[in-house]
């Protein structure tokens, strides 16, 4: 089998069905399976789906350990040559994965691949194709205007939205990567909860030698953000895991970064907190 796509879902049903419906209209050419692993949902309509898509795999967590966690249980299945670990609330919207799958085939070095997201408005997401956190675009990501910088910064505006790049760090939300090489790289670490887990992956794979690609012809689209509730939770949640990925890479090796960054971080948290008010 070439390709094993990895979804967890967590209480967006109708979403996780245009994504299947997606899956089916334009993934072709190619053998694959899908998985779906429910992380727990309070909305239990998602088991409605199993009869109508009989040929994916659901399977059922009691509880919810995160999105790393659901992503590595999933994967322990999985029987394809390539995982595409892809959000349920994301669609295809062309047939492309073929071409994804050959020209990660002719990568010797393949580490993982991205695509060019936008949302329902057909706005760009800049997230696509992203940096490694460092102390310079990490100020610029947390305190400045980075929309209007073509700079080679946090989010890559040097590279033009349908361009096919080397890139550090693309998202988690549209992943493929090979199942060997994700299991020799660790794959996510379940310290993540949920967020940094896709860039801790990135960077890893970087550090083992490996190229990361942003693929700007294929469009995906990305109802971005319609599960998650921006409160205190997510807050936490969001700047820990920053915190999480600064800790791990940079404590012991770069403790000037690792100071400016841990500032920022706390800095921008207690601003969030305040507009939450």
């Amino acid at each position: 089998m070439k390709l094993s796509v990895i979804i967890v879902n967590y209480n967006v049903t109708q979403l996780l069905r245009n994504c299947l419906l997606s899956i089916q209209k334009y993934v072709k050419g190619i053998e694959y399976e899908v998985i779906v692993i429910d992380n727990a949902s309070v909305d239990t309509s998602w088991k409605d789906l199993i009869s109508e898509f009989p040929d994916v795999h659901f399977i059922p967590s009691t509880t919810n350990g995160g999105f790393s966690k659901a992503n590595n249980q999933a994967i322990s299945t999985a029987k394809g040559e390539y995982l595409l670990l892809l959000n349920p609330d994301t669609e295809f919207e062309d047939f492309y994965m073929a071409d994804l799958l050959d020209f990660a085939d002719s990568k010797a070095d393949f580490g993982c691949l991205g695509v060019r997201m936008h949302d329902a408005k057909g706005n760009f997401l800049p997230e696509s194709k992203r940096s490694v956190p460092d102390m310079f675009n990490s100020f610029e990501k947390l305190f400045t205007n980075f929309k209007k910088n073509n700079s080679k910064s946090y989010y890559r505006n040097d590279i033009s939205e349908e361009a096919i790049a080397e890139v550090e760090v693309i998202t988690g939300a549209f992943l493929l990567i090979k199942k060997e090489v994700y299991e020799k790289s660790g794959g996510l670490d379940e310290a993540y909860f949920m967020y940094g887990e896709d860039i801790d992956l990135c960077y890893t794979l970087l550090m083992k030698g490996y190229k990361n690609y942003y693929y700007g012809k294929a469009p995906l689209l990305h109802h971005k953000g319609e599960s998650t509730v921006k409160n205190e939770m997510y807050l936490e949640r969001f700047y820990g895991a920053m915190q999480i990925f600064i800790d791990k890479y940079y404590k012991e090796t770069k403790p000037l970064q690792y100071s400016f960054l841990k500032t920022g971080l706390k800095l921008r948290y207690q601003l969030e907190k305040i507009k939450l008010k």
